[in-house]
């Protein structure tokens, strides 16, 4: 397949191209139009004070594809597990301000992506609203008390950042100050269906049979839970973006658990609900969603109001664009086991990937987070040849 960029030039771009040495040397043109019939909204203008990533995420004209990878702070980097042999609770390094500093700026400094988010977990607000938990090494979440009952989530409470999790805020604020606008300082949010699951669940699960057995038989009580949630992360998505938060990713990791028609009931209403919520505070703040495995629900993800769906690496690119239609944004989404390959092997996949989003709008990243026991010299590769791009 190859993307004709039309208008003031055209041009194919062979599937097996070296992105490092091809330039785009006439004017942006206005539009792009792909072999499998997607189109790119017009790209607007260019803000050159914006970092990249904040630019391709509100559909202005770059120049590449901004590139960061999700879990770019983690267990793949020697540096991080040395901080994980001092200090063993996930919890601590999460929750200290200047370890969580040190941890997300660990891959700014050795690789330098155009985004640096958070290290953070989506769970973190939980024990800000009443429900103890843990992250336990080898296991993973885990809720003491599950809620199954309306007297349980009663006992919820709506979050209060400023309260519960200052050292969010002030990590935020560092982390702005040491990035310069050099990359987009990125937080992220939890989804209330995910969310839900896991404190109904009690962690992580495979069938997630307590969590649709309270959606199917008594679904008032699960949604008095949803609402509980929906406010929260609305107002921590706000907080993040006041302390220096410059885009904010939303995981709704479970929902693809769900049938269409359930997602339409127990997800869609309340991710609309958070983000119609903080574009009334904030219209200029880039929300991105990431569902994975979201293939059986992409039309309904742009529903949600967001600037940018975040694709897995089971849809291809080019359908994804199709199916999504021109006005929204895209990331992702090379599969996380292509690291593993050769470097041959990664550069005509990032290529292939970037050549089937086309021109704009687009980010480019894994269809999930890094595994562990990725070698570090690949990862490397990857941001090398992806900042070598130009379009």
């Amino acid at each position: 397949m190859s993307c004709i960029y039309s208008s003031v030039s055209s041009f194919s771009i062979p599937s097996n191209s070296n992105f490092s040495s091809w330039r785009l040397n006439s004017k942006p043109s206005p539009s792009i139009c792909c072999a499998v019939g997607g189109t790119v909204a017009e790209p607007k203008t260019v803000s050159v004070t914006e970092p990249l990533l904040l630019n391709a995420a509100r559909g202005k004209v770059v120049d590449r594809p901004p590139v960061w990878l999700m879990r770019q702070a983690g267990r793949y980097m020697k540096s991080y597990q040395a901080i994980c042999e001092k200090y063993p609770s996930f919890r601590e390094r999460s929750e200290n301000v200047d370890l969580v500093v040190e941890i997300s700026l660990q891959p700014w400094q050795v690789f330098r992506p155009d985004g640096v988010i958070l290290f953070s977990d989506i769970l973190t607000p939980l024990s800000g609203m009443n429900i103890p938990f843990d992250i336990v090494k080898g296991k993973g979440p885990v809720i003491f008390d599950p809620l199954s009952t309306a007297a349980d989530v009663e006992k919820v409470r709506e979050f209060i950042p400023e309260e519960s999790v200052p050292y969010v805020g002030e990590a935020l604020t560092i982390l702005r100050k040491e990035v310069n606008n050099e990359a987009a300082v990125l937080g992220f949010v939890g989804a209330p269906f995910t969310l839900a699951s896991y404190v109904v669940e009690g962690g992580s699960s495979k069938h997630f049979t307590k969590i649709k057995r309270l959606a199917f038989s008594q679904p008032k009580i699960l949604h008095a839970l949803l609402q509980k949630f929906a406010t929260s992360m609305a107002k921590y998505i706000r907080y993040q973006a006041d302390k220096g938060a410059q885009a904010v990713q939303i995981f709704d990791s479970w929902a693809t658990e769900l049938s269409p028609v359930d997602f339409e009931e127990f997800s869609l209403p309340y991710l609309r609900l958070i983000v119609d919520s903080v574009k009334q505070t904030h219209p200029e703040l880039p929300l991105i969603l990431y569902a994975s495995g979201s293939g059986g629900l992409l039309e309904r993800l742009p529903l949600t109001g967001v600037d940018v769906i975040s694709l897995d690496w089971t849809v291809d690119m080019a359908e994804g664009r199709r199916r999504l239609g021109p006005d929204v944004a895209v990331q992702g989404n090379v599969d996380p086991g292509v690291l593993f390959g050769s470097k041959e092997f990664i550069t005509n996949r990032i290529n292939d990937t970037v050549r089937k989003a086309g021109k704009g709008k687009h980010i480019l990243n894994l269809g999930h987070g890094i595994i562990v026991g990725t070698p570090e010299e690949n990862v490397a590769h990857f941001f090398e040849v992806a900042k070598g791009l130009r379009y």
